[in-house]
């Protein structure tokens, strides 16, 4: 293995206080080459879930150590923060249990659009219209939900967001929202002048309120100085950063250099990768299938270092004998995050 240039260790996301903006993700790993791909594949989805979100739990509250407010945020439809922490999150920012600075919240982008749309006019008209226009531009019914989300945040003043992102290509649509909404307004408000007279004239005829356009478009103009806002700070490397999370197999590896790849097209920031699940079997271990296991890893692992070594932390943490749930225990096992795992292997 190449000598680490490195320290293998999260130590430098908390020592960089102006970071505002830190995302937790992976690709998916498939396992396309079990007898069962279909069931099997549901499986591995769920295990790296857990793994993604054992992982920002534990940076989360590492940062909560070090920064005077900390907000984790589930992005994943299928949320795993409750179970972490053995505790119900909402869509609403909430204390976690035990911590007086790290606060939780469960959030659907996809959903969200559809509480903006019944808020937008209470006799439906306008909603519907907003909602059309929203569909009718390729992801930017995503991407306002998101705005939304956003512009709740921001009103919350947090020191630093943690995001807990969905291990699949929802991760990168998300982090290209900024740029696809930004886009998609500066349309929308060129229209505004055009159609908003004509959209009034008509509005009024049916019984709806003839200023319903404006306000319509100036929520619309809101927003987009929200995500232009955040459009900007996540391609600033001094506010954003992505960590990847990923496990010791080539699957797994090969999809986190393709996520790396798409970040950097994106121009986000991302030095550190969390390798999960290791095996250190002892030398006394009579299993052979942990033999096995663990020199397969570690063959992985030695790619990973060569990849990567000169530029990115790499983090290897243990796959444990028990499940990592509940405050105490992932408090222990935020640990190693910034105190390099060491093995007993005798």
């Amino acid at each position: 293995m190449a000598e680490e240039t490195l320290p293998p260790t999260l130590q430098n996301v908390l020592d960089q206080k102006s970071l505002k903006w830190i995302f937790c993700g992976t690709f998916t790993f498939t396992c396309c080459s079990v007898t069962y791909p279909q069931l099997m594949h549901g499986v591995c989805d769920q295990v790296e879930r857990v793994v993604l979100t054992t992982t920002s739990c534990s940076l989360a509250i590492q940062l909560a150590q070090a920064r005077e407010s900390v907000l984790l945020i589930s992005t994943d439809p299928a949320h795993n923060l409750s179970d972490a922490f053995g505790q119900k999150f909402s869509k609403e920012a909430t204390k976690v249990n035990g911590f007086d600075n790290l606060s939780a919240m469960e959030i659907d982008p996809t959903s969200a659009i559809q509480e903006m749309v019944e808020q937008s006019d209470s006799n439906g008209m306008m909603g519907t219209m907003m909602q059309d226009l929203a569909f009718a531009i390729p992801g930017v019914d995503e991407a306002m939900s998101f705005a939304e989300i956003m512009k709740h945040v921001k009103s919350m003043e947090f020191s630093v967001i943690v995001f807990d992102t969905a291990p699949t290509g929802h991760t990168l649509r998300f982090l290209s929202f900024p740029t696809v909404l930004e886009k998609a307004l500066g349309k929308l408000s060129a229209l505004s002048g055009r159609i908003g007279p004509m959209i009034n004239q008509m509005s009024s005829l049916m019984g709806g309120q003839a200023d319903a356009t404006e306000d319509m478009f100036s929520k619309l103009e809101s927003m987009r100085a929200v995500i232009t806002e955040v459009n900007t700070q996540f391609k600033d490397p001094e506010k954003t950063t992505f960590i990847c999370v990923c496990i010791s197999e080539f699957l797994s590896l090969y999809e986190t250099e393709r996520l790396v790849q798409e970040l950097t097209a994106y121009e986000i920031d991302t030095h550190n990768i969390v390798v999960n699940q290791l095996l250190f079997p002892k030398k006394s271990s009579n299993c052979e299938h942990c033999r096995v296991r663990h020199n397969m890893q570690q063959k992985y692992l030695n790619e990973a270092h060569e990849l990567y070594d000169e530029f990115f932390h790499i983090v290897q943490l243990p796959l444990l004998t028990e499940e990592v749930r509940g405050p105490a225990k992932l408090k222990e096992f935020s640990k190693m995050l910034v105190e390099p795992y060491k093995p007993d292997m005798d």
